[in-house]
């Protein structure tokens, strides 16, 4: 099929899943210049943005400015957001392949990876995503509780995002008074009885995940002292396989925390300390969680000349009423849709969805998270789905994509409509959106979210629509 010119039969596209990866794929379709495209964004919440609204920390007003762009995006002629929408059950993949020529999923990492450890279900235990978006005002974990009575939290995980939890754990009232953060979160984090948070890696500074601007960002905060445990650990040399800049400046930073004998900060401050070489292998408590049991680890050179970590059989017991893990994310799959269980990611090649067989399924493709693990900041999902959009609109050309069915663009919101959902479309969430930054002016913040699902159904004109079916 040759490239058609503005004006000519219209390609309808739809993308599952409203985050950066879904708004990086809407972009540049609706934008293109020798197709005329329309693009339907679906998402199971009644708010767009993904990652950007509920999982950038709030002190990181900088990273959430991406959302101008995605604003853009929405007022491109041919653009629709279809919120309060879940595909699997509201909306089927086979429903989507009788209505769109393409079905680009951008679904994300849902799912949150387990310790695997005895004591994990213990009251007191819980997942990042679950802290992430109760902080965030995610309308599923705004009725989360979190106990903050004690003295010592602990953080599993040597990502990113265990930084940003150990950081919002530590922040002063005056800093978080600033932010976005969820209203219900705002005053429990400033009244936390919690004083130390320790951040647990099972190997060494040198082979952290978490980025040295991350980590610089408590060199720069006055109301947080930061500490090494065994600085000792600092004199490891990088994987020989991998050492560079960024592993460099990382280890600089801590050796400067650790030099300077942990002292941050003048008078009654909050501590987090970098606990390297250590593994939980059990957290205990008779009905909460009460201490966690570490085992210490050594690291090793593996034939490929990488550093692995090992245990030691040393272990060490943390008491401790909080624990938090961060280390990792699994996507969901979804009903039909080749997937890679073992990865927790859409089967693809190239962004196109492939069968089990490898070859391509027509007209399914697949961006971020969902396509090649949760990795990369939010600018890497551009480039990401760049490859994803070049393989779709390819095949548009080719003319091997699918062949919708169904000829009306307005046929699936009629058929939402007959099914009884409630959808929030752009103007619903506009209407969202402008309540919360009139609140958000009123009281000197970026905006002062709806956390609840009522709240936000209400706000968008669709009271009693509930939560996602």
């Amino acid at each position: 099929m040759a490239s058609l010119p503005n004006g000519g039969p219209e390609f309808r596209v739809a993308v599952v899943g409203s985050g950066p990866a879904g708004f990086y794929t809407a972009g540049p379709l609706l934008s293109d210049a020798a197709r005329s495209i329309s693009v339907d964004v679906f998402d199971r919440l009644p708010t767009p943005w993904g990652l950007v609204r509920s999982g950038v920390a709030p002190d990181h007003p900088k990273l959430k400015m991406v959302s101008a762009v995605f604003e853009k995006t929405a007022s491109r002629p041919g653009f629709r957001f279809f919120g309060n929408v879940r595909v699997g059950s509201d909306v089927t993949r086979a429903d989507l392949l009788r209505h769109y020529h393409a079905v680009v999923y951008a679904t994300g990492a849902e799912n949150d990876r387990k310790l695997g450890i005895p004591g994990e279900h213990l009251p007191g235990s819980h997942s990042a995503l679950q802290f992430v978006g109760w902080y965030n005002g995610h309308p599923d974990f705004s009725e989360e509780r979190f106990d903050l009575s004690c003295e010592r939290a602990v953080v599993v995980g040597n990502g990113n995002v265990a930084l940003d939890l150990a950081r919002m754990l530590s922040l002063s009232r005056e800093d978080l008074a600033c932010t976005d953060v969820a209203d219900h979160a705002l005053e429990r984090l400033a009244e936390s009885a919690v004083r130390e948070t320790i951040v647990v890696g099972r190997r060494g500074p040198a082979q952290a995940s978490f980025t040295s601007p991350e980590l610089n960002e408590f060199a720069l905060l006055e109301s947080i002292r930061v500490e090494v445990h065994e600085p000792s650990v600092l004199e490891f040399a990088p994987d020989p396989a991998s050492s560079g800049s960024e592993e460099l400046r990382r280890l600089e930073l801590l050796r400067q925390f650790a030099g300077a004998g942990g002292v941050r900060a003048a008078g009654d401050c909050r501590t987090v300390q970098f606990r390297f070489l250590s593994s939980p292998v059990a957290i205990r408590g008779e009905d909460k969680v009460e201490e966690i049991v570490l085992e210490r680890n050594e690291l090793y050179l593996d034939d490929s000349a990488t550093f692995r970590a090992r245990p030691t059989g040393e272990l060490v017991t943390v008491p401790t009423g909080l624990v938090l893990r961060a280390v990792g994310y699994g996507g969901t799959e979804l009903t039909g849709v080749p997937f890679d269980a073992s990865k927790g990611v859409i089967a693809q090649r190239q962004g196109r969805v492939v069968s089990p067989s490898g070859s391509p399924s027509a007209g399914e493709y697949c961006v971020g998270w969902i396509k090649r693990g949760p990795t990369g900041v939010i600018g890497t999902n551009k480039r990401d789905a760049l490859e994803t959009v070049t393989a779709l609109l390819a095949d548009l050309d080719a003319g091997v994509g699918n062949v919708p069915v169904e000829p009306c663009p307005d046929a699936i919101l009629e058929l939402l409509i007959a099914r009884g959902v409630q959808v929030v479309d752009q103007e619903c969430w506009q209407r969202i959106d402008s309540h919360e930054r009139a609140r958000g002016d009123a009281a000197s913040r970026p905006r002062v979210k709806a956390g609840r699902w009522d709240e936000l159904l209400s706000l968008a004109g669709r009271p009693g629509g509930g939560p996602p079916r």
